[in-house]
């Protein structure tokens, strides 16, 4: 598989913020249980048409502006300026939650094309709520490779490619990961994924991640616009601190989108775990991360334990790498 299709209308990503810095943010708020990604047929709302018979004389103070048309007072008066400035900011407020803006991402990106990716070892039931969950609450294809059927999981994948064909894609190898003494790494298993997928955005997800509501839009627009990352949940890998909303130095992997052809050069592939390999992943990005404004529509199931051994050993491993690239930076 190569790269020579260009990505379907993704803005060149934004180098003037690279990661490891910070600063505000961009509202790129979501939300709702509206499908839109990838999604060529999305509509306006019903009530987005331009004026008619019936138009009203001041849509304008009904969304928070002050004043009649034609009013505009005097452009020096301290007091109208603030006035405008509180009313702007009503008006904005009122725009998000009657949901103009996340309508507007989802028209924005009907042609920009996006896939979840699932690294599937164990834990069944999750593995089925979280799958349901991407095709309910939104249009993305769902790219998930099994590793060695733990505990059923891969038997629950096929059951959901078999009701699902349009979306879901399984493959299963034999090797078990590499937490439970088999051969397949992390860093070996997301390559794989991210070299499978055609897409122009790539969304790792954890299978221990639900969506409660279309929660990729927010992610994929802010991809669109110019990041080469957007996340759920930003990261100082410094110190472990919690980053965002806006320009965050890093993000972390249970829900991230990124721009595929950046991410096929940065993933870790000799990582056998992923805790601290997505903060390699976002330092090895060239341009900026970002977690969007509000709050997304997601929810964690639970922890999937490891044996707390090898979890210690192979997060430091990692997590060494982390500092060898921000004392290179």
């Amino acid at each position: 598989m190569t790269d020579a299709k260009p990505p379907g209308r993704l803005r060149p990503a934004r180098l003037e913020q690279v990661a490891g810095s910070s600063g505000t943010g961009r509202d790129t708020t979501g939300g709702g249980t509206a499908t839109g990604v990838g999604t060529a047929g999305a509509k306006p709302s019903a009530g987005s048409a331009g004026s008619g018979t019936h138009a009203r004389a001041n849509p304008a103070a009904e969304l928070g502006f002050s004043g009649d048309p034609g009013q505009h007072g005097d452009a020096g008066d301290g007091m109208l300026h603030a006035q405008r400035a509180w009313d702007g900011t009503l008006a904005t407020n009122r725009l998000d939650n009657l949901g103009v803006n996340a309508e507007r991402q989802r028209l924005e990106i009907k042609d920009v094309t996006a896939a979840v990716a699932l690294l599937v070892d164990g834990w069944p039931a999750d593995v089925r709520a979280c799958v349901q969950s991407v095709i309910d609450h939104t249009d993305v294809s769902v790219l998930a490779l099994d590793l060695g059927n733990l505990d059923g999981a891969g038997d629950v994948l096929d059951d959901l490619a078999d009701r699902y064909p349009d979306r879901v894609a399984v493959w299963r190898v034999a090797e078990r990961p590499h937490w439970r003494g088999g051969t397949a790494t992390w860093g070996e298993s997301r390559a794989k994924l991210l070299r499978l997928d055609e897409s122009d955005v790539h969304v790792l997800m954890e299978t221990s991640i639900v969506l409660r509501g279309d929660a990729l839009t927010p992610l994929v627009a802010a991809v669109a616009e110019g990041a080469v990352a957007a996340g759920w949940r930003g990261v100082d890998p410094a110190d472990g601190r919690e980053a965002g909303p806006g320009r965050v130095p890093a993000l972390t992997g249970d829900l991230m989108a990124v721009r595929r052809s950046a991410a096929l050069g940065a993933l870790p592939e000799d990582a056998n775990y992923g805790r601290n390999a997505d903060l390699e992943l976002s330092l090895g990005l060239r341009g900026e991360l970002v977690v969007p404004q509000g709050t997304l529509p997601v929810e964690r199931l639970g922890t999937h334990d490891v044996p707390a051994d090898y979890r210690e050993r192979e997060s430091q491993r990692n997590y060494d790498g982390v500092l060898r690239m921000l004392s290179a930076s």
